[in-house]
């Protein structure tokens, strides 16, 4: 689980805000499997919608911009959408389909575009080995986390959550061949900001390459 900051820039914020406020949202239980579409009450917009598309280009642009998303994803192909909850809303418990749109779903993410003060409510609550991990981030901030996981949205109880979630087909199926390519990743980088280009530089740059090929898809 891994969260990122300033995913969005106040402008594109601002921007998408402005382009959602009219838009012309549905219910969102239809794109859920049979049994999440149970416990799912919230509204998103058609992937045919024009707003939709536009704002969801510019998330998918800005992520893959982001060297932390792009080093511990390793995206091949990234689905979103856009949702609204409105007071009394919300998501229960359930897992997200392995498949969806015939891509797998290794990764997911939840980009925050409202502000944590602006509702009440609206927790993403992950349920892990250690425990159950509560999110609520600030308008332009996500969360990547394992969509392997039970995960749930609590009711909103004030206000409105606006939100693009997503599901990432990785070219590194693994998850801990994942966590060992972004592990050398920072590595290298760290290594390179205090001494530049060095022989152990190159070394750990051959690794990322050569392992990325073996394990990559």
């Amino acid at each position: 689980m891994l969260g990122l900051d300033g995913v969005l820039t106040p402008d594109e914020i601002a921007s998408i805000a402005a382009r959602l406020a009219g838009a012309a949202y549905l219910d969102g239980r239809p794109t859920a499997g049979w049994h999440a579409r149970q416990v799912k009450s919230n509204e998103q917009l058609p992937a045919d919608d024009p707003v939709s598309r536009a704002v969801r280009t510019e998330v998918e642009a800005a992520l893959r911009r982001h060297p932390i998303f792009s080093a511990a994803v390793q995206p091949s192909f990234i689905q979103l959408l856009l949702n609204r909850y409105g007071a009394g809303q919300a998501y229960g418990t359930h897992v997200d389909d392995a498949y969806m749109n015939g891509r797998r779903t290794d990764v997911a993410v939840t980009l925050f575009l409202s502000e944590p003060e602006s509702y009440d409510g609206g927790d993403l609550v992950i349920e892990l080995p250690a425990g159950e991990q509560r999110i609520k981030l600030p308008a332009g901030a996500a969360i990547v986390y394992p969509a392997t996981t039970l995960h749930r949205v609590e009711p909103v109880t004030r206000g409105e959550r606006l939100a693009c979630v997503g599901w990432i087909e990785s070219r590194v199926r693994d998850v801990s061949a994942r966590e060992i390519l972004f592990d050398l990743e920072r590595a290298r980088r760290a290594l390179f900001q205090q001494h530049g280009k060095t022989p152990e530089f190159d070394l750990i740059a051959k690794a990322c390459a050569n392992l990325l090929r073996r394990w990559g898809e």
